[in-house]
């Protein structure tokens, strides 16, 4: 299992205290997307590590802390969101990264909750991992998930593998594009980089 504390929490932070008027109200999330979309993969080099309340995978540090990494005058809001969105990802692939060590296969990779609901997020994802992306037709993944284990308890279904099998739909497929997985390898490189340089920096013993 690999957690990313602050995944969603990310835009969310960048919303409320950036995208927000003097009258309180925010941005919607469609809004900023919009825009990150035509920003090219890889932010034009900017990079987001997303370590706003310490992190756990990788890196089981309380004291993490986040960094937007190669800010230039060219860059635009834009760029921003977009970097936050590719920064998330590469914080999810470490897990991949981790599995892949451990010899663990990865068949299939399923995503769930409100990033999920992002075409941008989706394909960034993709991109990032190298490897598809499934959308499944039930969006509430958790709530659904306990009404399953629910059935199995009640004898409705003799086994989760059962259930599951049973009842769980692909609605969509995201396939990574080649050109981005490039990019995006290399920045993936960069930003790996980022966390002992600021934990240095920072004097995080």
């Amino acid at each position: 299992m690999g957690v990313t504390q602050a995944a969603g929490l990310s835009l969310r932070w960048f919303r409320d205290t950036f995208a927000t008027n003097s009258s309180g109200v925010r941005e919607p999330y469609e809004e900023l997307t919009a825009g990150a979309a035509k920003i090219p993969a890889g932010s034009d080099g900017l990079l987001w590590t997303p370590y706003l309340m310490g992190e756990r995978t990788p890196h089981l540090d309380s004291n993490a802390r986040g960094a937007l990494v190669g800010v230039t005058a060219s860059h635009t809001r834009a760029h921003i969101v977009r970097a936050i969105l590719e920064g998330v990802a590469f914080s999810l692939r470490d897990t991949f990264t981790l599995f892949r060590e451990m010899n663990v296969p990865v068949a299939s990779i399923r995503l769930g909750g409100g990033g999920a609901c992002s075409p941008l997020w989706r394909q960034i994802q993709a991109d990032v991992y190298g490897q598809a992306v499934e959308i499944v037709e039930a969006e509430e993944g958790a709530a659904y998930g306990a009404a399953l284990l629910a059935g199995v308890g009640a004898g409705f279904w003799p086994t989760v593998d059962v259930a599951c099998a049973a009842t769980v739909r692909i609605a969509s497929r995201i396939d990574p594009q080649p050109a981005a997985v490039a990019t995006l390898n290399a920045s993936y490189a960069a930003y790996r980089r980022i966390y002992p340089a600021t934990r240095e920096i920072l004097g995080i013993h």
